[in-house]
């Protein structure tokens, strides 16, 4: 955690994740031209930002576009902070909050982590229903080919809609695919009112994308989940289900055992919705 801390202890760095926080996804002309300083310090306040995992890169078309990322946070939360009193717990919370509640221009969802395990084995998590049920929940049932169809099973479920489907699916490296259809027997099993399913349902459909990267022996993990609206209730839901997730996916693969899974409530699905 020396990184994170060393990154948050300049004040320049700690402005450059205050204007992710107000607008996300920026290229690093954008960054310069709003905080008025020069592109040198900038790339490398940027630089020390990204080697302490807070924040992540996402190439669009020639611009890298730059995201706050939870995940050093999280790790705190869940790994460390418990040693330390009340009132530093919630000053890392008022910090862990302000990274995943971004209220930004751009309204894509990017977590990146990282995994003591292999590409082959992240995949298999990905794609197996025996894996996906222990750390996530649902069970999907594809033959993983781009273009060909989703089914989602989960809450005793099953959904099945033609536009779910595989958008890419570079094995070990890259899978893509369109978020599942809101329908009445889903919302009933996962505890959802009718209001929101109205919203949810109404929403145009977004999609979730996986890059994997193997750096040594860990593998850099980017989750990008896009497609929102402004507003999107959608966008809400998923961004508290994904930190949480994926933080049960790096325990199942590095010590063999999912987290604890959380008991929903107040109709609130503790997973993606």
């Amino acid at each position: 955690m020396d990184e994170v801390f060393k990154a948050l202890a300049d004040a320049g760095r700690r402005r450059l994740l205050d204007s992710l926080n107000t607008r996300n996804g920026q290229s690093l002309r954008e960054l310069c031209a709003e905080l008025d300083m020069a592109r040198q310090s900038v790339s490398k306040h940027l630089a020390i930002l990204e080697s302490a995992n807070l924040i992540t890169t996402v190439r669009r078309g020639r611009e890298k576009l730059h995201y706050l990322n939870a995940e050093p946070i999280n790790a705190i939360a869940e790994r460390w902070i418990s040693r330390y009193d009340r009132e530093r717990v919630r000053a890392l919370a008022d910090l862990k909050h302000a990274l995943e509640n971004t209220a930004m221009d751009s309204t894509a969802f990017v977590y990146t982590t990282y995994i003591r395990t292999t590409p082959e084995k992240l995949w298999q998590a990905l794609t197996d229903p025996a894996f996906t049920r222990r750390y996530w929940g649902p069970e999907f049932v594809s033959d993983w080919r781009t273009g060909s169809t989703m089914t989602w099973q989960e809450h005793g479920a099953r959904t099945v809609d033609p536009e779910q489907v595989v958008l890419e699916s570079d094995p070990y490296r890259r899978l893509s695919y369109t978020w599942h259809t809101f329908t009445p027997a889903w919302a009933r099993a996962a505890g959802v009112d009718d209001e929101t399913l109205a919203r949810i349902a109404a929403e145009p459909r977004s999609k979730v994308t996986f890059d994997i990267e193997p750096l040594g022996e860990t593998v850099r993990l980017t989750v990008v989940h896009d497609g929102f609206e402004p507003g999107s209730t959608v966008r809400e839901m998923i961004q508290h289900g994904w930190p949480a997730l994926l933080s049960s996916l790096k325990t199942l693969l590095e010590t063999g055992d999912a987290l604890p899974e959380p008991e929903p409530t107040d109709g609130n699905d503790p997973h993606p919705a």
